[in-house]
């Protein structure tokens, strides 16, 4: 499959890309096909030395890519063109100058605005999910109400057509129906923290398979094709300058045409 990448703004230190869904950032064994390495390294020749093999320094390691957004997560990417650019920018992600902020649509009725502050780390029950453990790594992330969102009885009918009665009022008695669209700002990085931190407050985002369940996600992947998270916004320091960024991701078709299922 071949992915088509937008980009939002370039210039000669850095690249801030619109990163589709589907594409994995890092190569890795497990990964059988092109990531945003590869396409940074044959479109931008990020990461290569000029006219010969792939440089040893960071730059060539990771092509550039200054932080990281999970495979089914769509939206704004920094990469740097330049060891200075990434140098410099990935420090102001460890003295947390960037500003990032995500779109989530997530299960249930949030009012009010909160914050999670819980450490996160590796669950040792399954190598490949995450979860807020006192031993993990500090972790913080504000979340934001846009909007309260209903799912109509009409349209329960239209989605789950060929349930059963009592496979319906199952979904009712659950509040399968509630939904909030939120704005997250995670003041960390670490992986996975906005889904984790979400889950630990029991307001899982739609059509996340590793935290939401199996059964829950395998319900919303009927009107909302992967999860519903996006990287909107991003605001930091330009390397070079100096100077005071911000720029903004709209959200993809698939995710709006999941939206247009629900109503205020």
């Amino acid at each position: 499959m071949t992915h088509k990448i937008n980009v939002i703004y370039q210039d000669d230190n850095l690249l801030v890309l619109d990163k589709p869904p589907g594409l994995v950032v890092d190569p890795a064994e497990s990964v059988k096909t092109e990531t945003l390495v590869d396409i940074l390294r044959r479109e931008y020749g990020i990461g290569l030395e000029r006219g010969g093999p792939p440089a040893t320094h960071a730059l060539a390691l990771r092509a550039g890519v200054v932080h990281r957004l999970d495979k089914d997560t769509s939206g704004i990417l920094l990469v740097a063109k330049t060891t200075a650019a990434l140098e410099n920018l990935q420090n102001q992600f460890k003295e947390r100058l960037i500003k990032k902020e995500y779109l989530a649509l997530s299960h249930g009725s949030i009012s009010e605005s909160g914050m999670v502050d819980a450490a996160i780390a590796r669950n040792p029950g399954n190598r490949e999910k995450f979860a807020v453990l006192e031993s993990g790594k500090e972790a913080a992330t504000e979340y934001e109400p846009i909007q309260l969102l209903v799912m109509s009885s009409e349209m329960v009918e239209k989605i789950f057509e060929g349930f059963t009665k009592i496979q319906l009022r199952k979904l009712q008695t659950m509040n399968y129906k509630l939904f909030t669209l939120l704005r997250c700002r995670p003041k960390t990085g670490r992986t996975h923290q906005i889904r984790v931190h979400l889950k630990y407050i029991n307001h899982a985002i739609v059509s996340d398979e590793k935290y939401a369940g199996r059964k829950i996600a395998r319900l919303d992947k009927r009107w909302c094709p992967r999860i519903f998270l996006h990287a909107a916004k991003i605001g930091f320091k330009h390397p070079v300058s100096g100077e005071w960024m911000e720029l903004e991701s709209p959200l993809p078709e698939d995710l709006k045409k999941a939206l247009s299922v629900l109503s205020s």
